[in-house]
C-alpha cells in the first residue's frame, strides 16, 4: 500500500509516518499543506491519501477541497480524512461527492492503532468508515418527529455500525446476535426511514449516510 500523508501538525504527520512504517505501508509523501499533497498525488498515483481537514492558509476547509481535487485528478481515489472536532458538516460535504473509499475519523482514533489501520484498510477497499462519533451526533441531531427517532435502540446500534462500514457478520459478532437477525433489523431500518430495502453490499451503506447528511 502506498500513501500519502498532508497533516500539518509535525509531531502527528511523523507519528503517522512512523506507524504506517512499522506496518510495511511505504508513506510515499508527507507535507503540511495542500497544494504539495496535490503536487504528491500527481507525482505518486498512491493508493489512498490520508489528511486533516484543515491545513493552512486559512485551516479551514482546505483539506476537504485538496481531497475533492485529489479525487479529479485520480478518480476513485481512496481518502481517509482526520479531524481534531467532530465537524460532520465536512463528513457530509465530502461523502456527498462520492462516499465509496472514503473515511472520516477523529484524530484520536490514530491512537488506537488496530482501529486506525482496520480503518485505513477499508477505505482503501471501497469502503465507507465514519467515525462513531460522528454517526453518533449526527443521530442525536435529528429534528424532533425525524424517521431516525421511530428506530429502537438495537436498530440505532445497528445503523451506527453500517455506517461504520462494518459487514453483517462483524455487526452481528458486535451485538452478540445473528446474521439473521442483523438482517432483519436492516430491513426494518430501511422500511423506518423510506430507503430502498436493499441489503446487498456497499449500496446499503450509502443509502444510511444519504439519509444522516440529507
Amino acid at each position: 500500500m502506498r500513501v500519502v500523508i498532508a497533516e500539518d501538525d509535525a509531531l502527528l504527520r511523523e507519528g503517522l509516518v512512523l506507524l504506517l512504517g512499522s506496518e510495511g505501508i511505504d508513506v510515499v509523501a508527507a507535507v503540511d499543506n495542500p497544494d504539495d499533497l496535490l503536487a504528491a498525488v500527481d507525482e505518486h498515483r498512491p493508493d489512498v491519501a490520508v489528511l486533516d481537514v484543515r491545513l493552512p492558509p486559512t485551516f479551514t476547509d482546505e483539506g476537504l477541497r485538496a481531497a475533492v481535487e485529489a479525487r479529479r485528478r485520480v478518480p476513485g481515489l481512496p481518502i481517509l480524512v482526520l479531524s481534531a472536532y467532530v465537524e460532520d458538516s465536512y463528513a457530509g460535504d465530502l461523502l456527498a461527492r462520492g462516499a465509496e473509499g472514503v473515511g472520516y475519523l477523529l484524530k484520536e482514533r490514530v491512537g488506537k492503532v488496530s482501529a486506525f489501520l482496520d480503518a485505513l484498510e477499508r477505505v482503501v477497499a471501497g469502503g465507507t468508515v465514519l467515525d462513531p462519533e460522528v454517526v453518533s451526533q449526527l443521530m442525536v441531531r435529528r429534528r424532533t418527529g425525524d424517521p431516525i427517532g421511530s428506530l429502537t435502540p438495537r436498530e440505532r446500534e445497528v445503523l451506527g455500525l453500517m455506517a461504520e462500514g462494518r459487514a453483517n457478520q462483524t455487526i452481528a459478532e458486535l451485538l452478540v446476535v445473528t446474521e439473521t437477525a442483523v438482517s432483519k433489523h436492516i430491513r426494518n431500518i430501511f422500511a423506518k426511514l423510506d430507503l430502498p430495502p436493499d441489503d446487498v453490499g456497499h449500496r446499503r451503506v450509502l443509502a444510511v449516510l444519504a439519509y444522516l447528511r440529507s
